[in-house]
């Protein structure tokens, strides 16, 4: 794995937010959700995320997650991606999302 400066992760703005809506994309290739996300003072925005394996439409509202915010924005399967969800992956288990354990203030940042 590649190493990165102190300065370098300060650039990426991981982000926490509130999913207020998710939907099945019927255009995605692989199973995934749309997702529109508030995050505060920073808006509200959507993103195409594949965690149909772990996750139900009633899970995803209300959940807080986190997201990476200034990525570029990325056409996906018909969704305007604004954000990257961020999750853990394994072969076995598949997308976790990672989420706090506690509720905090939507636009928190993470670091």
């Amino acid at each position: 794995m590649e190493e990165i400066n102190f300065e370098d992760f300060l650039q990426v703005h991981i982000l926490t937010g509130t999913i207020l809506e998710a939907t099945l994309n019927p255009k995605a290739r692989k199973p995934s959700y749309m997702l529109k996300i508030d995050f505060g003072q920073f808006g509200i925005k959507t993103s195409s995320a594949q965690i149909t394996r772990n996750y139900q439409v009633e899970d995803l509202i209300g959940l807080q997650i986190s997201a990476v915010q200034n990525f570029p924005v990325k056409r996906i399967a018909g969704v305007k991606s604004e954000v990257l969800i961020l999750g853990a992956y394994s072969e076995d288990k598949g997308v976790v999302l990672l989420t706090p354990t506690e509720s905090v203030e939507d636009g928190s940042l993470v670091g």
